[in-house]
């Protein structure tokens, strides 16, 4: 009887890793629960839209076979030391291919090390704030596993700076939450108000913390500072209570920040008094060709949704699945290291929703970390929210992205 039930054991562990060696092992992980799981849940909904279309094809080319993705999921409900945790589960799997995922800044700085030891190639994406990737150039890393598909903070900070400027502003405020993500994007704000000639005066920087209400005490600062435009960074639900905040105190000044504006849970609690908020988009749900077109409607289909939580989160978990697959189909290999090689020099292009990604890396130079950043300024564009969506704040913007995606 043991032997039977021995035997039947070894033909299991058997069958499962004959089935293990014939996949491509993906992990999805990012705050799927809690105040960030618009960004976390989109990015998942999206990169497994891609990962359906991929299967349903037969998979991706290694060598003579097709070899489908398998996907583990982990839900980091955007706690630091739950991610560091996850990390370390993740990077003892011998036969992960690589991790797609993250969007707070504390989780990546808590748990990527455990990633880079390993050698576990991972594209950071939806998110993650600048000292994801300066971590690894300060520490002088000199073969890096850590990519980023999403516009990294210097592109978003420079543009809500440019626009500031460009509305004749003068006098601003500087509102962030103290997460890593608002810290770090205040640095990024005032870092670029120097770089573009200080042209504007910061009248008052003021912070706020997760689960804070009501923000009378920092926009009044800002109100009796002058301040004609009040710049923001912050992730979660505590966006809205500013805008709701300036409504009370009849404070009409713009409101342009950082890309997490266009998500639903700042749009929806902060409502009629959101529109007009500006912020940096890599991606707008608008059906403007029709690869676009057809992302957005598989996606409401597939979720039962009319509007995407965070449409750009879901478009750049897409769009790095596919650049993902591009890799292991030029490594011919589920390896890891061998992916990560092969990401750095990406032969063939790669066409996206958000655009054809051609060589989106370069082999990992730490003096310059946008060898290892997909996003380029051409490829952002400024979003406005209007009745419960997010726009385009220039219809230039939207014309050359057709004219674009036409070529």
């Amino acid at each position: 009887m043991k032997k039977t039930i021995l035997a039947a054991l070894a033909m299991g562990l058997f069958t499962f890793q004959a089935y293990a060696a014939d996949t491509v092992k993906i992990a999805l992980t990012g705050p799927f629960t809690g105040g960030s799981a618009p960004m976390g849940v989109s990015m998942r909904d999206g990169a497994k839209l891609a990962i359906d279309e991929i299967n349903r094809a037969g998979g991706i080319q290694v060598g003579a076979n097709k070899m489908k993705i398998e996907v583990v999921e982990r839900d980091d409900e955007g706690k630091n030391e739950r991610g560091a945790l996850i990390a370390q589960e993740l990077s003892s799997m011998g036969d992960l291919s690589g991790v797609i995922g993250t969007v707070n800044t504390g989780v990546v700085l808590a748990g990527d090390k455990y990633f880079q030891e390993k050698g576990i190639t991972k594209i950071i994406t939806p998110a993650a704030g600048s000292a994801s990737m300066t971590q690894w150039s300060k520490a002088g890393v000199k073969d890096l596993s850590i990519f980023r598909f999403s516009a990294d903070d210097g592109i978003q900070s420079a543009m809500v700076v440019e626009d500031a400027i460009n509305r004749k502003l003068t006098k601003v405020a500087i509102l962030h939450d103290s997460t890593n993500y608002g810290v770090s994007g205040r640095d990024d704000l005032l870092d670029q108000i120097k770089k573009q000639g200080n042209k504007l005066q910061v009248v008052a920087t003021e912070k706020f913390n997760i689960g804070d209400k009501d923000m009378t005490a920092q926009l009044l600062k800002a109100k009796f500072g002058g301040a004609q435009g009040i710049l923001i960074w912050g992730i979660g639900p505590e966006l809205a209570a500013v805008s709701n905040g300036m409504a009370k105190l009849r404070m009409k000044q713009p409101l342009i920040g950082g890309w997490t504006l266009s998500m639903s849970n700042y749009i929806d609690n902060a409502g009629k008094n959101g529109n007009g908020t500006l912020m940096p988009q890599t991606f707008i749900e608008d059906p403007i060709t029709p690869k676009v077109k057809s992302f957005i409607d598989s996606y409401h289909k597939t979720y039962g949704v009319s509007r995407i939580p965070s449409p750009m989160s879901a478009a750049q978990g897409y769009d790095a699945v596919y650049v993902f697959a591009a890799a292991v189909k030029q490594a011919q290999s589920t390896d890891t290291h061998k992916i990560k090689d092969a990401l750095e020099d990406l032969r063939d292009p790669v066409k996206g929703v958000i655009a054809t990604w051609k060589q989106p890396y370069g082999k990992w130079d730490p003096a310059n970390e946008q060898t290892h950043e997909a996003f380029r300024r051409g490829q952002v564009v400024m979003g406005m929210v209007q009745d419960g969506r997010v726009v385009f704040a220039n219809k230039a913007d939207r014309q050359r992205l057709i004219k674009e995606a036409g070529k």
